[in-house]
Protein backbone atom coordinates (compact mmCIF):
# COMPACT_ATOMS: atom_id res chain seq x y z
CA UNK A 1 0.00 0.00 0.00
CA UNK A 2 1.45 3.30 -0.29
CA UNK A 3 1.15 6.05 1.67
CA UNK A 4 1.76 9.84 1.71
CA UNK A 5 4.01 11.49 4.53
CA UNK A 6 3.63 15.46 4.17
CA UNK A 7 5.96 17.23 5.88
CA UNK A 8 4.64 20.14 8.02
CA UNK A 9 6.60 23.53 8.94
CA UNK A 10 5.63 26.99 10.07
CA UNK A 11 8.60 28.76 8.43
CA UNK A 12 9.22 29.03 5.16
CA UNK A 13 13.39 28.96 5.72
CA UNK A 14 15.14 26.29 3.86
CA UNK A 15 16.66 23.13 6.01
CA UNK A 16 20.24 23.53 7.59
CA UNK A 17 23.17 21.18 6.09
CA UNK A 18 23.24 18.83 9.01
CA UNK A 19 19.09 18.31 8.39
CA UNK A 20 19.32 18.20 4.68
CA UNK A 21 22.23 15.47 5.60
CA UNK A 22 19.70 13.49 7.79
CA UNK A 23 17.20 14.01 5.17
CA UNK A 24 19.38 13.10 2.53
CA UNK A 25 20.38 9.12 4.84
CA UNK A 26 16.73 8.78 5.39
CA UNK A 27 15.65 8.54 1.81
CA UNK A 28 18.58 6.22 1.12
CA UNK A 29 17.17 4.18 3.68
CA UNK A 30 13.88 4.31 1.81
CA UNK A 31 15.21 3.56 -1.00
CA UNK A 32 17.44 0.09 0.46
CA UNK A 33 14.96 -1.04 2.28
CA UNK A 34 11.94 -0.82 -0.77
CA UNK A 35 9.96 1.95 0.75
CA UNK A 36 10.97 4.65 -1.79
CA UNK A 37 8.09 5.60 -4.63
CA UNK A 38 8.93 9.76 -4.73
CA UNK A 39 9.53 12.68 -2.29
CA UNK A 40 9.88 16.28 -2.99
CA UNK A 41 10.48 19.53 -1.38
CA UNK A 42 7.68 22.13 -2.25
CA UNK A 43 7.78 26.13 -2.51
CA UNK A 44 6.77 28.18 0.03
CA UNK A 45 2.95 29.17 0.18
CA UNK A 46 3.60 32.44 -1.37
CA UNK A 47 4.31 30.74 -4.46
CA UNK A 48 1.34 28.74 -4.88
CA UNK A 49 -1.37 29.77 -7.11
CA UNK A 50 -5.14 28.28 -6.85
CA UNK A 51 -7.01 27.49 -9.89
CA UNK A 52 -11.28 27.15 -9.51
CA UNK A 53 -13.03 26.24 -13.11
CA UNK A 54 -16.11 25.12 -10.82
CA UNK A 55 -18.04 27.26 -12.59
CA UNK A 56 -18.60 29.17 -15.84
CA UNK A 57 -15.37 30.65 -15.98
CA UNK A 58 -11.53 29.80 -14.38
CA UNK A 59 -10.91 32.02 -11.13
CA UNK A 60 -7.26 32.36 -10.85
CA UNK A 61 -5.84 33.19 -7.21
CA UNK A 62 -2.41 33.99 -6.07
CA UNK A 63 -1.68 32.52 -2.65
CA UNK A 64 -2.21 29.12 -0.44
CA UNK A 65 -5.89 27.81 -0.69
CA UNK A 66 -5.65 27.65 2.67
CA UNK A 67 -4.27 30.61 4.87
CA UNK A 68 -2.81 29.00 8.01
CA UNK A 69 0.78 29.01 9.99
CA UNK A 70 1.83 25.74 9.21
CA UNK A 71 1.69 24.57 5.85
CA UNK A 72 3.32 21.67 3.72
CA UNK A 73 7.19 21.89 2.62
CA UNK A 74 7.59 18.38 1.51
CA UNK A 75 6.55 14.79 1.21
CA UNK A 76 7.11 11.42 0.81
CA UNK A 77 5.53 8.70 -1.50
CA UNK A 78 6.45 5.41 0.31
CA UNK A 79 5.11 1.64 -0.07
CA UNK A 80 4.84 0.20 3.37
CA UNK A 81 3.30 -2.82 3.96
CA UNK A 82 0.64 -1.61 6.63
CA UNK A 83 -0.09 1.73 8.49
CA UNK A 84 2.13 0.60 11.34
CA UNK A 85 4.88 0.46 9.25
CA UNK A 86 4.74 3.61 7.34
CA UNK A 87 4.17 5.16 10.71
CA UNK A 88 7.65 3.87 11.99
CA UNK A 89 9.39 5.42 8.82
CA UNK A 90 7.30 8.32 9.22
CA UNK A 91 8.56 8.77 12.89
CA UNK A 92 12.05 8.39 11.45
CA UNK A 93 11.54 10.68 8.97
CA UNK A 94 10.01 13.54 11.20
CA UNK A 95 13.42 12.84 12.97
CA UNK A 96 15.56 13.24 10.27
CA UNK A 97 13.68 16.43 8.91
CA UNK A 98 13.01 18.20 12.53
CA UNK A 99 9.52 18.46 11.37
CA UNK A 100 5.80 17.28 11.74
CA UNK A 101 5.02 14.67 9.23
CA UNK A 102 1.09 13.79 8.37
CA UNK A 103 0.42 9.99 7.31
CA UNK A 104 -2.30 9.48 4.88
CA UNK A 105 -2.95 5.97 2.26
CA UNK A 106 -3.43 6.45 -0.99
CA UNK A 107 -7.06 5.19 -1.94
Amino acid sequence: MQYLLSVIHDSPDLAPEDEMVAIDAFNDRLQAEGHWVFAGGLGTPTAATVVDNRGGQALVTDGPFLESKEFLVGFWIIEATDLDVALRLATDGSKACNRKVEVRPFL
